[in-house]
């Protein structure tokens, strides 16, 4: 990525040779997943913004020493790339069926679903669980982690076109976000939209019930007046994957050996909605910001 601006922004070139740091391996990519972590930073707007010039991409797949692995890419990225330095221990045995596609879609989407689902809230057998943007690679995830916990996963999404995507995965009720006001009460959130949506969201809880703000895709969050919280018995979370990483890493890697296990099961599977050449990684943030996706979008070097 030369500069902040317009998908033009990213342009392939040759760069040096990753070198392997400290307990560090250099895995040959064979794929890369996009967030729109990425693309806000494109845009000028991450929180933690890297120097310029740089590589973008936080999470990939590949091989290493002949074998397949999957995993993260810690500090200012560099993903989007035919190799990269990745620190060991966020690599991950990609399992024998998964496909590099698949293996890139997976640990982000799937850390960032899990760990809150399982740990900010109790999802009890048959709890509600609003999920917005229910369709992309994070909530695809976390319709599938809240059915594996026994819950009732209700997606909210952009569009009717994305209405069937939840469902297939086992979402019991789908509305778009024209029609979040009509639900029932819920006995959690898991929101990734943030504004007016996630505003809303909150009004649908149960008493003691709790919500997780993890995205901003639609805007920033509304301020929230504690009174009104405690007037209602509700609770509101935030989680942010990256900072967890860096400052309890051995809870996200505990975490990573578990949801893995879920895959490697059966339970789970990330679902990848689109695979494009590396050269064509402008053209696949434009996809993402046209809010057409499904699932993960996927660069392939």
């Amino acid at each position: 990525m030369q500069g902040i601006g317009e998908p033009e922004q990213l342009v392939v070139q040759d760069v040096p040779e990753p070198e392997a740091g400290e307990s560090q391996a250099v895995v040959e990519v064979r794929a890369a997943g996009i967030n729109f972590a990425d693309v806000l930073i494109r845009r000028g707007m991450y929180p933690q913004m890297p120097e310029l010039p740089t590589v973008l991409g936080s999470e990939i797949a590949g091989e290493l020493d002949g074998e397949r692995v999957m995993g993260f890419v810690r500090g200012e990225g560099g993903g989007y790339a035919e190799r990269v330095a990745v620190d060991s221990r966020w690599l991950l045995p990609l399992p024998a069926s998964a496909s590099f596609a698949e293996g890139a879609a997976f640990p982000m989407a799937f850390l960032t679903s899990w760990i809150p689902l399982t740990e900010l809230v109790r999802i009890a057998f048959g709890a509600r669980v609003l999920i917005t943007a229910a369709a992309g690679a994070v909530g695809t995830a976390a319709v599938q982690v809240v059915r594996a916990l026994n819950g009732r996963p209700i997606a909210a999404v952009g569009s009717a076109e994305k209405l069937e995507l939840p469902r297939s995965l086992g979402a019991v009720e789908a509305v778009t976000y024209e029609e979040i006001g009509e639900l029932e009460q819920v006995d959690a959130v898991f929101d990734l939209v943030g504004g007016d949506i996630f505003a809303t969201s909150l009004g649908l809880l149960k008493p003691m019930g709790t919500a997780i703000a993890v995205g901003y895709a639609g805007g920033t969050w509304q301020k929230v007046n504690p009174a009104w919280l405690v007037g209602r018995n509700i609770g509101v979370h935030g989680f942010y994957l990256g900072r967890l990483i860096g400052r309890d890493p051995d809870r996200v890697e505990r975490a990573a050996k578990d949801v893995l296990g879920l895959w490697e099961a059966g339970a789970v599977r990330p679902i990848v909605g689109a695979e494009l050449p590396l050269d064509n990684a402008a053209d696949a943030h434009r996809l993402i910001e046209s809010r057409q996706s499904t699932g993960k979008v996927v660069l392939i070097p």
